[in-house]
């Protein structure tokens, strides 16, 4: 069940929102909120839930240990065997598999038996490990107290609304949330129309520049010219931002819609203007995530110049890591990591004295780069693609451009270049300035406009994208696979 499917938008939701509201007092909304929310899971993924539950009933007893110990060796071991717990549950169902293809050609070189392995991979794993991280690490830090109901641990883990794909909460941030919050009508509407929004994205952009981005990315290397391949890691470019960020703002819009407030995740990534910055607007929660409980704990910056390119590095090659078992996703973290090191050397200083369009082209070249390997299956493909994005593709057999360019993705490559800028809180910021200076009769009539063409928008935007998914233009979000 995913958020932009009939089953989640006039079944699921209805249903939970409904008694949520109708229910009195916030343990009985969080008791609702967490059965809906391992009915949620269970929907894709029966088999795993009993195995999450059982992890979180051991993250529940493990903060219970390192809350309760005042001896610093116990509550070192405490947190040892969280990390242990939770990475070793991550490491085994989501890069078994990639270890023992690894390992295949060792075997085959001895004439060994060939190693097999076909584990399956829970949905989610990666942000339901990293947030159970959370919830040990700032208890052991003092900066949140343990649950005393391990049905407030369950539910800050399993919360259907960031279960899947984020964004990822902190527990000290989630822990005064489970025991009050305003959940009122004004807090409601707004999570309504973030909701929308993000559904609007995920519909109307998203999907339509998701056809000829994997259709160009299926294409054998002889059939890639230099216009398509471009036009392919365009595609993909705004793909994956208005993907990711529609499920973003879907979630902080169901958040709100309960009463809760999460933390942001994107800011405008492609606006940046070096590789430092698209990691401050891009993916926030996990890049926070990474400096609060990785990066900042190996030293950070505090040590030698060295030693920070080491650790710069470190958590890029795990940030890749994460996102998905195989290299392409490794080099595309090193890669990452690379550019961030070269940024604060005197390179990165040259940079910054480029005119600003210069330093904004070299950071979306850099990220549009490192895009062609978080989306090629293999090596072999990414370096093939990066053969043809240089003018050195086939053209005998190479594919028309006008074959995937069509009117339709045209259309939402324009509104998608214009919409991953500032441009619509800008012309909102503008209209309420210019509604400012506006009095008598004129002030009221723009009030009154304001007043109706808000919720117009919002009804025009939930039906188009209701049209398109009647129109069986759904697909599944990129990151429900991490």
């Amino acid at each position: 069940m995913v958020f932009s499917s009939p089953i989640f938008l006039f079944v699921f939701l209805p249903v939970v929102l409904t008694l949520y509201w109708l229910l009195p007092g916030v343990k009985a909304r969080n008791y609702w909120l967490l059965l809906m929310s391992l009915v949620f899971y269970a929907w894709g993924e029966i088999l795993f839930l009993f195995l999450l539950c059982a992890s979180t009933l051991g993250n529940y007893a493990l903060g219970l240990w390192v809350d309760r110990s005042e001896d610093p060796r116990k509550r070192k071991a405490a947190i040892a065997v969280a990390i242990i717990l939770n990475i070793g549950l991550l490491a085994f169902f989501k890069y078994a598999n990639f270890v023992t293809d690894g390992l295949a050609p060792i075997f085959q070189a001895f004439n060994l038996p060939p190693l097999h392995s076909n584990i399956p991979l829970p949905i989610g794993i990666s942000f339901f490990t990293f947030h159970a991280l959370s919830y040990v690490i700032d208890i052991y830090r003092r900066k949140s107290p343990a649950a005393t109901n391990p049905a407030d641990t369950a539910l800050y883990i399993f919360f259907f609304p960031q279960l899947i794909a984020g964004p990822i909460l902190r527990w000290n941030a989630i822990a005064p949330q489970l025991l009050k919050r305003s959940a009122t009508p004004a807090l409601f509407a707004e999570g309504v129309r973030r909701f929308i929004w993000g559904l609007a994205k995920k519909m109307i952009l998203a999907n339509a520049v998701a056809v000829p981005a994997d259709q160009i990315f299926a294409l054998p290397p002889d059939e890639l010219s230099a216009s398509v391949a471009w036009f392919g890691i365009v595609c993909y470019t705004l793909q994956i931002y208005f993907d990711f960020s529609a499920y973003s703002d879907m979630a902080i819009g169901l958040g709100k819609m309960f009463g809760f407030a999460f933390i942001e995740n994107f800011n405008y990534p492609y606006i940046s203007q070096s590789i430092k910055e698209f990691w401050r607007r891009w993916h926030m929660s996990l890049s926070s995530w990474f400096r609060d409980y990785l990066y900042i704990p190996l030293g950070g910056n505090r040590l030698s110049e060295p030693r920070t390119y080491f650790n710069l590095m470190m958590v890029f090659f795990l940030c890749g890591l994460w996102h998905g078992a195989s290299w392409t996703f490794v080099v595309w973290g090193l890669y990452h990591g690379t550019f961030l090191v070269v940024e604060r050397t005197r390179i990165g200083a040259w940079i910054g004295a480029l005119p600003r369009p210069l330093r904004h082209l070299y950071a979306l070249m850099a990220v549009m780069g490192g895009w062609v390997f978080f989306r090629a299956e293999t090596w072999g493909q990414a370096m093939a693609y990066f053969s043809a994005l240089g003018g050195f593709g086939s053209d005998t057999l190479a594919q028309p451009l006008e074959r995937y360019a069509t009117n339709q993705v045209l259309w939402s490559i324009a509104f998608g270049v214009v919409l991953v800028t500032p441009f619509w809180p800008w012309l909102r910021d503008a209209l309420a300035n210019w509604k400012d200076t506006l009095t008598g009769i004129r002030r009221t009539a723009a009030d009154v406009a304001e007043l109706v063409l808000d919720p117009l928008l919002a009804t025009a935007l939930l039906l188009i994208s209701a049209a398109w998914l009647a129109g069986d233009t759904y697909n599944p979000f990129i990151y429900y696979r991490f």
